[in-house]
């Protein structure tokens, strides 16, 4: 929920955190009580934004990465559940290599970056910190390539929007594929789109349509393949290969090393 999502904002950011609450005109009166008393008390540069009109999770986005100004982005979904030290994470991997466009943290739901369990739905975990601790005090600086971002939580490079554009509205719509084909468009020019293997974020989430198109979207899927035929081919060379297998069977090893000698929080300094 979005109160899980806040809170746990509350809990992790870094004190110099600007976080914006891009509101799509919610037909819940909830939404805008609890996002703007949270933006109240909040210690962060907190803004909410409601737009007058259900503009789409694409346009919604594009129309935010216009109002965050020069800065690099990162998109979070309201279902998910941040973990202590993720944002610096993800800016560390961000810091590795100015050719990086996207970065997906591992997560429970995070198609080809799920844990444990590749490309499946997992359960929420019970201490989502615990999954966080281990992926921090294993992560590497190689930051593996992905076929495309998953966009429960994204970090984009403002130069790399700059250059190539944000979601494709016009094609994509409502959603479902736009964070595909924005990062099928990076690549295309040179940008990279990889996993941060030392930042994990908890989604709660429905199993959406995948890396290939499974479920909902069935018609952006067409849109999305007419552009990029070679997308689920892609894809599924990714998923037969399973490069992140080691990455993952680290982490559980860490998971394991955590449990037997207990807490150590300092690993996230």
């Amino acid at each position: 929920s979005l109160d899980a999502c806040l809170a746990s904002l509350s809990r992790t950011l870094p004190a110099n955190a600007v976080v914006m609450i891009a509101d799509d005109a919610s037909t819940d009166p909830a939404v805008e009580t609890l996002a703007r008393h949270w933006c109240d008390r909040s210690t962060f540069a907190a803004s909410y934004v409601r737009r007058p009109v259900n503009l789409g999770f694409p346009a919604n986005c594009n129309t935010a990465f216009a109002e965050a100004g020069r800065a690099d982005v990162v998109l979070l979904n309201s279902d998910t559940v941040a973990t202590t030290g993720w944002l610096q994470q993800i800016a560390r991997c961000a810091a590795s290599d100015p050719r990086i466009a996207t970065i997906t943290p591992w997560s429970n739901n995070a198609e080809i970056c799920s844990f444990p369990r590749f490309v499946e739905v997992n359960p929420m975990p019970e201490d989502p910190d615990r999954i966080a601790l281990a992926a921090a005090s294993q992560a590497g600086l190689d930051y593996p390539e992905l076929p495309t971002a998953v966009g429960f939580c994204m970090y984009l490079r403002r130069q790399a929007l700059d250059q190539v554009g944000g979601f494709d509205v016009d094609t994509f719509g409502r959603g479902y594929g736009e964070e595909n084909d924005l990062s099928l468009r990076f690549a295309a020019m040179g940008w990279r789109n990889v996993l941060c293997d030392g930042a994990y974020v908890a989604h709660a989430g429905k199993a959406s349509f995948g890396p290939l198109g499974q479920g909902p979207g069935g018609e952006n899927l067409r849109r999305l393949l007419a552009r990029w035929p070679d997308y689920n081919e892609r894809v599924a060379r990714f998923i037969l290969a399973d490069p992140l297998r080691p990455l993952r069977e680290r982490l559980a090893g860490q998971l394991a090393d955590l449990d037997r000698s207990g807490p150590q929080r300092d690993l996230f300094g």
